[in-house]
This record gives C-alpha cells, structure tokens and sequence, in this order.
C-alpha cells in the first residue's frame, strides 16, 4: 500500500446522486488498498446534527463503517459540516481530526486543515465561522427540533451560493498570502511541511515562502456533477489525480 489519499468538498446529499455514487465506487476501489483516506471537511452538504436518520444518511453511514472496518478514515470538520459529531464517528468508525493537523506520513511533514481559515479577506464569513465553531452555539442549536435545524440549514445554505453567485471566484473567497503565513507562525516547526487543504474549490499547486524557505501549498480538487479528484501522497511525495463517473 504505502499511499494515503485526501478528498475534500464532496458536499455530498440526497440530490446528488451521481457524486453518491462516484464516492460509493471510490471506496469500493480504496479498501484494503490505501493506508488511509482523509475527508478534509464538507463531506455533506450540510450538517445538521448526528440525530438525522434520513435513508441517505443511513446509506452513507453503512458504507463508511463497511470501509473502516479494514481502512481507517480521518475526517475534518468544514464549513457545511461543522456539526457532525461523537455519534457519527461512533456509528462508521471514522476518527475525528482537529485542524490544523500536523502529521508525517512517509517522512516527510504535511500541515492539514479544511481551507476557510486561510480566506482571511472575507471578515463576514470569519465572523460566522468564528461564531459557528464555538461549543456553546453548537449546543444551543443541536437542543432546537431537527425539523428547525433544517430550516436553519438551508437558510445558512441559501445565503452561500448566493453569495457565491454574486461573487463568483473573486480574490475574498481565496487563501490570502496573509493567511497562510499565519497559520505556518502559529505552529511550532522545525521543518517546513506541505500544506493541504480543500474550500476554495481552486485546485491547484502553490509556492510560498516562509523565513526565506519554500514550502508548497495543495489545493484539493472538489467534486461536482459527476466528477471530482484527490490527492495521493507517497514515499515520493503529492500526486493530484481526477474522478470522472
């Protein structure tokens, strides 16, 4: 095996039947032939609590829990799935990871985290991630009737992708120089890793410098429509790779 694959922003839900499936094939192919799959957040589309037992929530979990049965998977919270919890975990068998994540695999040091951090232009969005993360309004909505935090869901999704059709791809929703050399300062490191991470929905491969010494930054590509792609790390280092269903 000797390889570890990373996926991010697959916003998975009932209507997206196709990347359901993409990602059904995508385990079926990896188990038992990786040494361990990282979701680097917005797994789902949104999140509203490890109580919903939706059919589509219950497929998904059975597939999950069939694939950590001989694969281990390491998931990190994103912006539409920041509520997922304990009981999910418990239910598939998948091992909940806080960002950033400083790891080594194979060698060599990668940096791990979701990506909305390092959109350090966007000060609205800052303000609700800040206010999303903190563990007393997670407790606060998770007491409200499911059926209330699916509304909430879906106006906190709406006010999203009209955001983000108003905007389009512009430079505030994009990592920021500022940020990502905030997030290497606040760790303690003797080397610099490689940084990856997904949200930006802007895969691509990015040099920094930091102290006067380069280090790369990985974008993961999200999934959409029918398609999608990851990355896989090795011995030799990050390779990107594309799905098509």
């Amino acid at each position: 095996m000797n390889t570890t694959i990373f996926i991010s922003d697959l916003h998975l839900s009932e209507q997206t039947t196709l990347l359901n499936q993409l990602f059904q094939r995508c385990l079926h192919q990896w188990q038992g032939k990786i040494d361990a799959l990282y979701i680097l957040g917005d797994f789902f589309d949104v999140w509203v609590g490890d109580d919903d037992d939706s059919e589509f929530i219950r497929t998904i979990k059975s597939q999950l829990k069939q694939f950590t049965s001989i694969t281990p998977i390491f998931f990190m919270h994103g912006n539409r799935d920041f509520l997922l919890g304990r009981q999910f975990a418990s239910e598939t068998g998948i091992h909940i990871i806080e960002a950033p994540l400083l790891t080594n695999l194979y060698g060599k040091s990668y940096l791990l985290v979701h990506g909305d951090e390092l959109c350090t232009d966007d000060l609205a969005y800052q303000q609700f991630r800040a206010q999303s993360r903190n563990p007393l309004w997670q407790m606060a909505v998770l007491t409200k009737p499911i059926t209330e935090r699916r509304m909430l869901a879906g106006q906190i999704r709406q006010m999203s992708e009209t955001r983000k059709n108003n905007e389009g791809k512009n430079e505030i929703s994009d990592a920021t120089e500022n940020g990502v050399q905030a997030l290497i300062a606040s760790q303690d490191l003797k080397d610099l890793p490689t940084l990856i991470h997904g949200h930006t929905h802007r895969p691509a491969v990015h040099e920094h410098y930091y102290e006067e010494n380069l280090f790369k930054r990985y974008v993961i590509q999200d999934w959409a429509d029918n398609y999608g792609g990851y990355l896989a790390v090795d011995i030799a280092g990050v390779h990107t790779h594309e799905l098509k269903l």
